[in-house]
């Protein structure tokens, strides 16, 4: 007996990959389902090659829905989600509105699936630039514990939305074509759609994810910090981020800095990376390997190298972490707990669900 699967944002740039890895997955699905906002309801896509079309989301679109996998943005899964569950389905979430909630497990299945059990009908995919970061870390904090993470992101544009990826290839164009200075292009975008001025990333790097909050970190930046304490079951643990905007397209990059706990020899270090699920060890200077974006596309591996002990910090640690951030950072990981959930008899019937519409 199969799923009926639901699919909220299945044109975007997530939706869309979601699709490809339910296609591929290991899920029993008899029925999938893909839904919109009006603008793309009507759509044909293709699902193992039969043609169906995109219907309107609607409070009533989760009858005889099992799992609903959400990627519309925050607000439509604050509306819907809870109809979703309602009607007896168990939503994954890629957006971050439920992520900070208590109710709600925010999983990375290599490091937490345990916490699945927990769920009351919402389940949370956490940030992407987090999710790399945890798969890399979780095998030391096993090992050796974790005392301190100080992280740099290198992040894709794809993470802002495909109006990003538009906006990164007509600026470059602009550059490489019609001779632009990079000071004088127009950016409606980047680095945040919703804040006051748009800068390039043609040619450039911007120190900003997202708006700022009261602290002077952006909310990219705490997301990284919370997620990371809550995934690992860690609150004191201390945590901050630095994210940065580059002009790539797709594939987020991140130099990590961690202190341990306990002192770790590098090569028992990359040892634990190469053995953990979903981490690939990329570490040979010697024959200048190393992990790379563009080696990353299309890969659902999380790949870790130049691991190096710090020159002065006697537990430190520094290493380069690199995974594509629309598979592993969204629609993988959340194809993923919806394969856990079902290999762990958690796909529960309507009676047992209890999140209540806000």
């Amino acid at each position: 007996m199969g799923y009926t699967v639901a699919v909220v944002g299945a044109t975007g740039a997530v939706g869309t990959r979601m699709i490809e890895m339910l296609e591929v997955s290991s899920l029993p699905i008899d029925k999938i389902r893909f839904l919109s906002s009006k603008r793309s309801a009507g759509k044909v896509l293709s699902y193992k090659g039969q043609p169906i079309e995109v219907e309107l989301t609607t409070e009533e679109s989760f009858a005889g829905v099992d799992i609903a996998l959400f990627s519309a943005g925050g607000s439509t899964s604050a509306k819907f989600a809870p109809y979703a569950v309602k009607a007896g389905a168990v939503v994954v979430d890629n957006t971050s509105y439920f992520r900070q909630n208590p109710h709600v497990p925010l999983v990375v299945p290599e490091v937490n699936a345990h916490t699945l059990k927990e769920h009351q009908g919402i389940i949370a995919c956490p940030n992407c630039s987090t999710i790399q970061m945890m798969v890399a870390l979780e095998p030391i904090r096993r090992k050796w514990g974790l005392e301190r993470v100080i992280v740099s992101t290198y992040q894709a544009v794809s993470g802002a939305g495909q109006s990003a990826i538009d906006e990164t290839k007509r600026e470059l164009k602009e550059v490489l074509n019609d001779g632009l200075d990079p000071k004088d292009l127009q950016a409606d975008i980047l680095p945040a759609g919703g804040d006051k001025k748009h800068y390039p990333i043609a040619f450039n790097a911007l120190a900003q994810i997202d708006v700022f909050t009261d602290n002077d970190y952006t909310f990219e930046e705490m997301k990284m910090t919370n997620e990371t304490k809550k995934i690992m079951e860690e609150p004191d643990l201390a945590v901050s981020a630095t994210c940065v905007r580059i002009p790539v397209l797709y594939s987020h990059s991140e130099s990590v800095y961690i202190e341990t706990k306990e002192k770790a020899a590098i090569e028992d270090v990359k040892a634990a990376i190469a053995a953990f699920p979903g981490a690939v060890l990329k570490d040979d200077v010697a024959q200048q390997i190393y992990p790379q974006a563009v080696n990353a596309v299309g890969s659902c591996d999380t790949f870790v190298g130049r691991i190096r002990k710090d020159l002065d910090a006697e537990k430190g640690i520094h290493m380069w972490v690199v995974s594509d951030n629309l598979l592993k950072g969204a629609a993988w990981n959340s194809v993923q707990i919806a394969e856990t959930l079902h290999q762990q008899g958690l796909v529960h019937p309507t009676e047992t669900l209890k999140f209540e519409l806000q």
